[in-house]
């Protein structure tokens, strides 16, 4: 008796499930080929619960009651699942996702309690049908994937997505994360980022083979390889007559293009989803994303470049290879055959170490050491280290990145902003302001550094570096790049000093030497008589280097880079014959500051305009700078320098009487500012910074009459700032934000009757401002924390162009930001 009512319970919402599959197929396209896929196996199974006799069914059933009862419950579940099917929103494309998940599991459910467990002599005819019906569809799909891939990539449907490389390593987690976004991203069109030959087509053929992305989006999903030179009317061509079977398609403009790909996808689509890939776009052809978004509900764009598409929204920008799936894929074409016994694991190691993680790199130069002997490793490597770079061992990799910036051809001072990068070592911070101490001399750009930015953001949008401020509202107000900061990948360092070493030393425009130890290069040596043409000279010297200099002649360099990481370092005397030395930047690298010895040479260069010392100890020969005619901008940053600026004095000459600019920024040893830099009459720009030693500015300030910028933030110990300050009538921008220790504002700050911007966020120990404040007639913007802006809201009245901004406090922030200096 049980068993008949489990069969009758069963037969009946069987047959209801049957019914409602037939009538969504019907109603509703959103999950067709979902539905027509379960209605197959529905069909399959259909014998057994209605064929003749109950031997076959009574099989079925030939279970537990509880299992039984609980798989018609499912049934029952699985019908309402169906029946919701016309009820999803086709915008919303996430729910549409689990939806579908959903009805592969009611699939495999109805597989797995119809067919496990039955004998062979009662399911063998059933399941064949079932094995057979799969079988044929992947054999389809992979015949499909073959003839698509020889013509060219493109078929109908979805099978126009060209196969998948036989060998995918590290980028399932990305797989993962950009189907999540891709599937809630509420953004229609979502790009993949990152350099050439980092695997981001791979990462989006995977996407358009995934079995949940096909559940969405089923049939529907193009594939189009955008070429540099692509057009609109070639890239819907080719959707119409590859992917969309329609032949008639000569159009006469781009605008006739689009109308007809949005009305055919319209009436093609239905209801259904849609997912568009354009592969590989250059950044001529961003508009032509732009033209190719519709607003379709269920469409969506995935788009790979090498370029950033900021318009689009915020890119998934895919990182490179981490350390163990580096060897894994590097090894794999070395060792295909799985046997690497004759290579020594160090060998391996260091060779994976230079790919530096890229794909491609690991790719191709772990097959090109395929079969070679140990000799050939070992060589390829003592290579590398005597300055020849990955690229000198595979064009293929050379071509790849070199792509990106041949792209720069339209825009010569970016590539030449990109070249100039090899100057700096790899894996370390470049100060967007030390670039843009070069540039302006190199390149005449603006001492304000905007289009120092412009070019940066315009590398970084081509993945060429990466750029970034060290903090939110890094000084917006001012438009200054003081506290940007640059990276860039240690394979696209090495791009942009293989690029321009490509003439023979003597003549090349920029030359960048590597020291280690007190090995100088053998060229250096041999042509140490005859002069060098370049005019830009970065050399760098590791923790042993003696300062042992062989003489240069170097009569052209303008901008002379010295990157060192000893305790002592001693100028080379052929710095005194640099005559047309514009730019002096010396950095230290090492744990402690590098103390500095031979200033003096640097006295004779007369053309100097810029000099930035940093992570350095300053001696008391600092005078003979102070004796630079020409100097426009001095910059100490993170040095020790005592009292080393209280001992220059001048008898009867003017002091830097052309310097405009003087920035101390992180120079902990710092206490007082001298007077005698109240003596710089034509400074405009005043940076001490983040100097949390100081107690007291020079009384006379106020002497500065030509300074505009005064910037003091994060000088926690500085208690006030001197009356005279009211006699700086030009300053327009004032920053004392983080100021700690101020309790009040002298009377006289109303005296500055040009300040437009105050920042002063931060500033806890002030309690009140001095009623003064009402004569700032043109104070424009005060950037303030919310009990700051209290203070300021009683005087809004009387200064009615006044726009106060109030500024997240973090205080833990900013305490963590004074550990870390």
């Amino acid at each position: 008796m049980v068993r008949n009512d489990n069969e009758l319970g069963l037969k009946t919402v069987f047959g209801e499930l049957c019914i409602a599959v037939a009538s969504q197929i019907e109603r509703t396209a959103k999950f067709k080929t979902l539905l027509k896929r379960l209605q197959k196996t529905l069909g399959a199974i259909e014998p057994l619960v209605y064929g003749n006799g109950s031997g076959n069914l009574g099989k079925v059933l030939d279970r537990t009651e509880n299992e039984i009862k609980m798989f018609v419950f499912y049934l029952e579940n699985g019908k309402e699942l169906v029946l919701m099917c016309s009820s999803i929103n086709c915008w919303n494309v996430y729910k549409k996702f689990v939806h579908a998940c959903k009805l592969v599991r009611l699939d495999n459910e109805l597989h797995r309690f119809f067919l496990i467990g039955l004998g062979d002599d009662v399911i063998s005819g059933n399941r064949r049908v079932l094995t057979e019906i799969y079988a044929l569809g992947e054999k389809m799909d992979q015949v499909l994937a073959a003839v698509t891939e020889r013509a060219g990539g493109f078929s109908s449907g979805s099978s126009g997505v060209p196969g998948l490389p036989d060998v995918i390593i590290g980028l399932d987690r990305h797989l993962d994360e950009l189907k999540r976004r891709l599937l809630k991203d509420d953004n229609q069109v979502l790009t993949i980022s990152a350099p050439g030959g980092c695997g981001k087509t791979t990462l989006a053929k995977m996407v358009c083979h995934d079995n949940e992305v096909k559940g969405i989006f089923g049939d529907n999903i193009y594939y189009v390889t955008v070429s540099r030179m692509a057009t609109l009317k070639g890239i819907v061509q080719k959707l119409f007559v590859h992917h969309l079977q329609e032949n008639h398609c000569e159009f006469q403009t781009d605008e006739e293009a689009k109308n007809q790909l949005e009305n055919l996808l319209r009436s093609q689509m239905g209801s259904e989803n849609m997912l568009l890939v354009l592969d590989d776009v250059w950044s001529e052809s961003e508009s032509l994303i732009q033209d190719l978004k519709f607003p379709i509900p269920g469409y969506k764009i995935l788009v790979t470049s090498r370029f950033l598409f900021p318009r689009f929204g915020s890119p998934y920008e895919l990182s490179l290879l981490k350390e163990d799936d580096a060897r894994t894929l590097f090894c794999h074409f070395a060792f295909p055959c799985g046997e690497i016994s004759n290579v020594p694991d160090d060998l391996v190691t260091k060779m994976v170490k230079h790919c530096k993680g890229f794909p491609l790199a690991l790719t191709v130069i772990g097959a090109s050491l395929y079969g070679q002997n140990v000799v050939k490793w070992r060589t390829t490597l003592k290579k590398w280290s005597e300055g020849q770079t990955i690229f000198d061992s595979s064009s293929q990799l050379l071509l790849s990145l070199q792509a990106s910036v041949d792209a720069l051809e339209d825009l010569p001072i970016a590539r030449e902003c990109f070249l100039d990068l090899g100057s700096f070592p790899e894996d370390e911070k470049i100060a967007a302001s030390a670039l843009m101490d070069m540039w302006v001399e190199l390149y005449g750009l603006d001492e304000e550094g905007m289009y120092t930015c412009e070019y940066l953001l315009e590398l970084s949008s081509r993945n060429l570096l990466s750029f970034a401020p060290t903090s939110k509202d890094a000084s917006e107000l001012e438009g200054y790049c003081n506290e940007h900061y640059v990276t860039q990948h240690d394979l696209i360092r090495e791009l942009a000093i293989h690029l321009s070493s490509q003439d023979p030393i003597s003549q090349r425009e920029r030359l960048f030497i590597e020291i280690h130890g007190n090995h100088v290069p053998a060229w250096w040596i041999e042509q140490s008589q005859q002069p060098i043409a370049t005019r830009l000279l970065s050399i760098t010297t590791d923790e042993v280097f003696g300062s042992s200099w062989y003489d240069l002649k170097a009569p052209k360099v303008e901008v002379l880079i010295l990157n060192i990481k000893s305790q002592m370092y001693a100028l080379p005397e052929f710095i005194e014959n640099m005559n047309q030395l514009k730019v002096l930047s010396i950095t230290s690298y090492g744990i402690c500051p590098s103390e500095l010895h031979r200033l003096p040479l640097i006295g004779s260069l007369s053309k100097l305009k810029r000099i930035r010392f940093e992570h350095l100890t300053i001696l008391s020969s600092i005078q003979s700078i102070f004796e630079l005619k020409n100097l426009r901008k001095l910059s100490f940053i993170m040095c020790e320098i005592g009292n080393a600026l209280e001992t220059c004095t001048m008898d009867a000459r003017p002091m830097l009487p052309n310097l405009t600019e003087l920035e101390i920024d992180r120079c902990y040893d710092l206490i007082k500012v001298p007077e005698n830099l109240c003596s710089l009459d034509c400074l405009e720009k005043l940076s001490i910074t983040n100097c949390h030693e100081l107690e007291a500015l020079p009384k006379g300030l106020g002497s500065l009459s030509n300074l505009e910028i005064l910037r003091l933030h994060s000088c926690t110990r500085l208690a006030e700032l001197p009356n005279s300050i009211g006699n700086l009538r030009c300053l327009t921008f004032l920053d004392i934000s983080d100021c700690l220790s101020i309790g009040s504002l002298p009377d006289e700050f109303g005296e500055l009757s040009g300040l437009r911007v105050l920042k002063m966020s931060g500033c806890r120990g002030l309690e009140e401002l001095p009623a003064s404040v009402t004569n700032l007639t043109l104070l424009e913007d005060v950037i303030c924390d919310e009990e700051t802006s209290y203070l300021w809201s009683y005087y809004e009245s009387d200064l009615g162009d006044l726009k106060i901004n109030v500024v997240e406090d973090d205080r833990f922030a900013n305490f963590m930001q004074i550990v870390a200096q």
